[in-house]
C-alpha cells in the first residue's frame, strides 16, 4: 500500500485556484469545527500560535475526516522540526522566512528520504505510516509531500529567482505583513509600494510554474492577488472569524450605552 494521496498537491498540479483558512487556536475541537466549514485547505500554524508537536498531531487527527486538506506551518525552517511534523502525519509543510536558494534546497532535502534527502528514517512507529500498516510508505512518501515556502522580506525577494529554481518546491507564498514591515510600512500591506511588489512577485512565481500563494483578509485585496496569479489564497483566520462574528452579534443585540 502506498502513502496516502496528497489532495492539495493534486490540486496544485491541476492548476486549481484554492482558498483556505489559518488555524490559530491550537485546539483540536475548534480545528474539527473548522474542518466542516468547506475551505479548500486549512493551515495549522505553529509560528505565531501556541502549538506544539502533540497539539499539531491532535489537530491532524481531528481533520482526518474533513474534506479540507491540512497544511502545517512550522515555526522555523529546521530539518528536525520538519521531520517531526512529517512523522506525525503532515503531508504539506509551510516554511516561513525563506531568504535564499540554499535554504530552499535544505527544506526540500528535509522533506525527502535518503539517498536524495535527509529526512530521518523512522516511520515504522509513526502516525505517517499508520504505524507500519502502510507497507510502502518509505518508497512512496516523497511524491506525496507538498512544500510551500514563504518569501516575506526584501532579502527573500532578492533571492526569488534562486528559490524558484529549486526542484521540489511546490508553492511560494508571499507573507504580506512581514514584507510590508521590512519595506518600511508596518501594519500596511496595502501600501502601493508593497502591493506593487507583491503583484510583481506573484507574476514571477506563476511564470516559473510554481504555485503563487498569499494571505489577505481584505476581499478587495484578495481579488487583486488572484487577478495577479495567486492560486493558494488564505482568506480567513479562525480567531479573527470568531472575534468578528461575536462582536457583530453583540452589537446587534446588546444596547450600547
Amino acid at each position: 500500500m502506498p502513502a496516502p494521496t496528497n489532495k492539495l498537491k493534486q490540486r496544485f498540479q491541476a492548476g486549481d485556484t484554492t482558498f483556505g483558512c489559518w488555524l490559530c487556536f491550537a485546539e483540536a475541537a475548534t480545528t474539527e469545527v473548522m474542518g466542516t466549514a468547506g475551505f479548500d485547505w486549512l493551515v495549522i500554524d505553529s509560528e505565531h500560535s501556541p502549538n506544539d508537536l502533540r497539539s499539531i498531531r491532535d489537530q491532524l487527527i481531528a481533520l482526518q475526516a474533513s474534506p479540507s486538506p491540512s497544511v502545517v506551518r512550522v515555526p522555523v525552517g529546521e530539518p528536525w522540526i520538519i521531520k517531526q511534523m512529517l512523522d506525525v502525519g503532515a503531508q504539506s509543510i509551510l516554511v516561513p522566512m525563506v531568504e535564499s536558494g540554499e535554504q530552499a534546497e535544505l527544506m526540500v532535502r528535509a522533506c525527502t528520504y535518503p539517498p536524495n534527502g535527509i529526512r530521518g528514517v523512522g516511520a515504522t512507529s509513526t502516525r505517517s505510516s499508520r504505524f507500519s500498516t502502510i507497507e510502502d510508505y518509505m518508497q512512496t512518501a516523497d511524491d506525496q509531500i507538498a512544500l510551500i515556502l514563504q518569501v516575506e522580506s526584501r532579502a527573500g525577494l532578492s533571492a526569488l529567482d534562486d528559490i524558484l529554481a529549486v526542484d521540489g518546491v511546490d508553492c511560494v507564498f508571499i507573507g504580506p505583513a512581514d514584507l510590508a514591515a521590512d519595506m518600511g510600512h508596518p501594519g500596511n500591506p496595502g501600501h502601493p509600494e508593497v502591493h506593487g511588489a507583491i503583484v510583481e512577485t506573484l507574476g514571477k512565481i506563476a511564470a516559473s510554474g510554481k504555485v503563487p500563494g498569499i494571505l489577505s483578509l481584505s476581499e478587495e485585496m484578495a481579488e487583486s492577488y488572484v487577478a495577479a496569479g495567486a492560486r493558494f489564497v488564505a482568506v480567513a483566520i479562525d480567531v479573527i472569524t470568531l472575534s468578528k462574528a461575536a462582536q457583530a452579534t453583540a452589537k446587534r443585540w446588546i444596547k450600547q450605552t
